[in-house]
Protein backbone atom coordinates (compact mmCIF):
# COMPACT_ATOMS: atom_id res chain seq x y z
CA UNK A 1 0.00 0.00 0.00
CA UNK A 2 2.80 1.76 0.99
CA UNK A 3 4.76 1.95 -2.38
CA UNK A 4 1.40 2.47 -4.49
CA UNK A 5 1.21 6.00 -2.37
CA UNK A 6 4.75 6.81 -3.57
CA UNK A 7 4.10 6.28 -6.84
CA UNK A 8 0.72 8.17 -6.86
CA UNK A 9 2.62 10.91 -5.25
CA UNK A 10 5.55 10.75 -7.48
CA UNK A 11 3.81 10.16 -11.09
CA UNK A 12 5.17 12.78 -13.82
CA UNK A 13 2.01 13.92 -15.90
CA UNK A 14 3.64 14.28 -19.48
CA UNK A 15 1.36 14.72 -22.61
CA UNK A 16 2.79 13.58 -26.13
CA UNK A 17 1.88 14.43 -30.21
CA UNK A 18 1.25 11.80 -32.47
CA UNK A 19 1.74 14.57 -35.50
CA UNK A 20 0.41 13.15 -38.13
CA UNK A 21 0.78 14.28 -42.46
CA UNK A 22 -0.02 12.51 -45.11
CA UNK A 23 -0.64 9.49 -43.76
CA UNK A 24 2.93 9.30 -42.07
CA UNK A 25 3.79 10.25 -38.14
CA UNK A 26 6.36 12.31 -36.83
CA UNK A 27 8.91 10.69 -34.64
CA UNK A 28 11.59 12.32 -32.14
CA UNK A 29 15.39 10.91 -31.97
CA UNK A 30 16.29 12.47 -28.04
CA UNK A 31 19.68 14.21 -28.16
CA UNK A 32 22.19 12.54 -26.32
CA UNK A 33 22.30 14.97 -23.50
CA UNK A 34 18.45 14.21 -22.69
CA UNK A 35 17.28 11.50 -20.55
CA UNK A 36 17.19 8.25 -22.59
CA UNK A 37 19.30 9.92 -25.40
CA UNK A 38 18.96 8.35 -28.73
CA UNK A 39 15.93 6.78 -28.35
CA UNK A 40 13.13 7.77 -30.44
CA UNK A 41 9.34 9.43 -28.70
CA UNK A 42 6.58 11.05 -29.76
CA UNK A 43 7.50 14.81 -28.61
CA UNK A 44 6.43 16.38 -26.26
CA UNK A 45 6.39 17.25 -22.44
CA UNK A 46 5.71 17.85 -18.89
CA UNK A 47 1.80 19.03 -17.57
CA UNK A 48 2.31 22.43 -16.16
CA UNK A 49 0.86 23.26 -12.91
CA UNK A 50 -2.76 24.94 -14.02
CA UNK A 51 -2.55 23.33 -17.19
CA UNK A 52 -4.57 20.99 -18.86
CA UNK A 53 -2.80 17.83 -20.86
CA UNK A 54 -4.36 19.17 -24.28
CA UNK A 55 -2.67 22.56 -23.06
CA UNK A 56 0.48 21.25 -22.51
CA UNK A 57 0.96 19.25 -25.73
CA UNK A 58 -0.11 22.30 -28.04
CA UNK A 59 2.78 24.41 -25.85
CA UNK A 60 5.14 21.71 -25.87
CA UNK A 61 5.04 21.27 -29.50
CA UNK A 62 5.57 25.35 -30.37
CA UNK A 63 8.39 25.18 -27.96
CA UNK A 64 10.07 22.28 -28.77
CA UNK A 65 9.33 21.82 -32.23
CA UNK A 66 8.53 25.51 -33.29
CA UNK A 67 5.24 24.63 -35.10
CA UNK A 68 1.60 24.52 -34.37
CA UNK A 69 -0.73 21.84 -33.81
CA UNK A 70 -4.24 20.64 -33.40
CA UNK A 71 -5.17 18.10 -30.75
CA UNK A 72 -8.07 15.95 -32.14
CA UNK A 73 -7.99 12.76 -30.05
CA UNK A 74 -7.08 11.67 -26.63
CA UNK A 75 -5.45 8.25 -26.58
CA UNK A 76 -5.54 5.65 -23.52
CA UNK A 77 -2.88 6.71 -21.20
CA UNK A 78 -0.01 4.57 -20.89
CA UNK A 79 1.68 4.60 -16.86
CA UNK A 80 5.29 3.69 -16.83
CA UNK A 81 8.03 2.84 -14.05
CA UNK A 82 11.78 3.60 -15.73
CA UNK A 83 13.04 3.31 -11.88
CA UNK A 84 14.09 6.80 -11.59
CA UNK A 85 10.96 8.40 -12.27
CA UNK A 86 7.26 6.98 -13.07
CA UNK A 87 5.48 9.27 -15.91
CA UNK A 88 1.72 9.18 -16.82
CA UNK A 89 2.28 9.67 -20.49
CA UNK A 90 -0.74 11.03 -22.55
CA UNK A 91 -0.87 10.97 -26.21
CA UNK A 92 -3.02 13.13 -27.89
CA UNK A 93 -3.48 12.67 -32.24
CA UNK A 94 -2.68 15.69 -33.80
CA UNK A 95 -2.79 17.76 -37.13
CA UNK A 96 0.41 19.89 -38.06
CA UNK A 97 -1.38 23.21 -38.56
CA UNK A 98 1.51 25.68 -39.53
CA UNK A 99 4.87 26.30 -39.52
CA UNK A 100 8.43 24.86 -40.62
CA UNK A 101 10.02 22.29 -37.97
CA UNK A 102 13.18 23.59 -36.03
CA UNK A 103 15.09 21.36 -34.16
CA UNK A 104 15.28 22.76 -30.63
CA UNK A 105 15.68 20.26 -28.20
CA UNK A 106 15.81 17.25 -30.35
CA UNK A 107 18.69 15.51 -32.47
CA UNK A 108 16.43 14.45 -35.49
CA UNK A 109 12.80 13.85 -36.62
CA UNK A 110 11.59 11.39 -39.02
CA UNK A 111 8.26 10.56 -40.83
CA UNK A 112 6.91 7.49 -41.54
CA UNK A 113 3.98 4.53 -41.40
CA UNK A 114 3.48 3.38 -37.84
CA UNK A 115 4.68 0.33 -39.36
CA UNK A 116 7.98 1.64 -40.63
CA UNK A 117 7.98 3.92 -36.96
CA UNK A 118 7.81 0.27 -35.36
CA UNK A 119 11.44 -0.62 -35.75
CA UNK A 120 12.71 2.47 -34.21
CA UNK A 121 14.33 1.83 -30.89
CA UNK A 122 11.45 3.84 -29.10
CA UNK A 123 11.59 4.99 -25.07
CA UNK A 124 9.69 2.44 -23.63
CA UNK A 125 6.72 4.33 -22.60
CA UNK A 126 6.37 5.66 -26.84
CA UNK A 127 7.04 1.80 -27.73
CA UNK A 128 3.51 1.18 -25.91
CA UNK A 129 1.89 4.08 -28.11
CA UNK A 130 3.36 2.82 -31.22
CA UNK A 131 2.30 -0.71 -30.96
CA UNK A 132 -1.15 0.07 -30.18
CA UNK A 133 -1.64 2.49 -33.24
Amino acid sequence: MLKSLQILQTMIQVSCAIIEKEGTILAALRSPIMDRGGQWEFPGGKVKQGETPKECIIREIEEELGIIVEPFEQLSEVVYDYGDKQICLIPFRCHWISGRIHLLEHKEVKWGSKFELKSLNWCAADAIIIKTL
